[in-house]
């Protein structure tokens, strides 16, 4: 007897929605098990969940700074992934474009606000971009492995602000551990609704992301060459320049997002800018099957739910390692649930024919 998985063809709209929703059940019910396990009422731990996200104002708030940049972050991979090309540097990228975002708002702060940030919001772009064409020019050059490339990256980018934060930006105010100044004011982006101006930019590049792939030229283009690059150089497409554009737009975006982390939630640049956002951005995108739309939605998601469990954590005591833990379970079904999506399991005989 052996198991086997074969792809699922022509799944309908209703079965995916229902192994959807079977998978969130699963997943409370697996996590009551556990937060019983350790010790708490899980009608009380999932009510506080809900509680910490739609408690108040602020927990609204506060849901939506987390998921400004995490969308942003997932729209840039978004991009690449589209094209195959597996950018796995969201992190580094993100940390690159804080740093040039950061330069801005430290040594100019003098500027008005409004081309202060523009400014700042160009620096992330361009440093960001250039980060993303180095491994997309190997790749594209000498076939390089991009995904390998990209990770690699991200340590350089962390390593680089620690050098900055206990060498030339140290802030000499501190005499304590080492750190680099708040911004001003003015080097701050500006509040709508009790929250930075990031969600509007999130959405903004949500709507301008669907457009660029499915409406442009470029989109279409990106699309051959991850399907099959032969195909396109037999179509005529520039193989090599189409690679390196993706790359320099999917890690400009990534370097957007790293601007609005540090000048909205953070206020100044720490080597923990990123923070596992340019990871579970590449959890956001695949969820959402690469829609940019279905980012915006997923993004609120995984932020509620990190709120949420934030929440728990500090109102009934439970040790970070346990809210992880749950956050790990919920994720856990509702990613299997992706597979089983795609794939549905075989049972058979070893002499069967596969």
């Amino acid at each position: 007897m052996r198991i086997r998985f074969v792809r699922r063809m022509g799944v309908s709209a209703a079965a995916k929605l229902l192994l959807r929703f079977a998978a969130v059940v699963l997943a409370l019910l697996t996590g009551a098990l556990f937060i019983r396990l350790i010790g708490f009422s899980p009608a009380q731990i999932y009510a506080g969940m809900v509680k910490g996200v739609t408690g108040s104002t602020i927990s609204v708030r506060e849901t939506v700074k987390i998921a400004a940049p995490l969308c942003v972050t997932a729209l840039g991979l978004a991009v690449a992934f589209r094209m195959r090309f597996w950018n796995i540097g969201g992190e580094g990228q993100m940390t690159v474009g804080a740093i040039a975002a950061s330069y801005i708002a430290l040594f100019h702060a003098d500027l008005p606000q409004p081309l202060l940030i523009v400014l700042m919001s160009a620096a992330s772009i361009i440093a960001a971009g250039f980060y993303g064409f180095i491994p997309a020019w190997f790749n594209a050059r000498f076939g390089t492995n991009e995904t390998l490339f990209t990770l690699m990256l991200n340590y350089i980018a962390i390593y680089v602000v620690q050098y900055l934060r206990e060498g030339p930006w140290k802030n000499p105010k501190d005499m304590g551990y080492p750190k680099i100044a708040m911004f001003a004011a003015n080097a701050q982006l500006p509040k709508v609704l009790g929250v930075h101006i990031g969600w509007i930019i999130a959405l903004a590049l949500a709507v301008l992301v669907f457009v660029y792939m499915r409406y442009t030229k470029q989109g279409y283009e990106l699309t051959v060459v991850g399907e099959s690059s032969n195909t396109a150089r037999y179509a005529g497409m520039p193989v090599r320049r189409i690679i390196i554009r993706t790359a320099i737009i999917s890690a400009a975006l990534c370097g957007l997002a790293g601007m609005m982390k540090a000048a909205g939630a953070d206020r100044t640049l720490t080597d923990g800018v990123a923070g596992g956002i340019g990871f579970t951005a590449i959890t956001v995108s695949w969820l959402s099957e690469l829609n940019p739309i279905a980012i915006v939605v997923v993004s609120l998601l995984f932020s509620a739910l990190e709120k949420g469990a934030g929440y728990v954590q500090s109102t009934y005591k439970i040790s970070s390692s346990a809210a992880a833990v749950l956050q790990g379970i919920i994720l856990f079904f509702v990613l299997g649930s992706e597979f089983f999506i795609r794939r549905r399991i075989v049972l058979g005989h070893l002499h069967d024919k596969a």
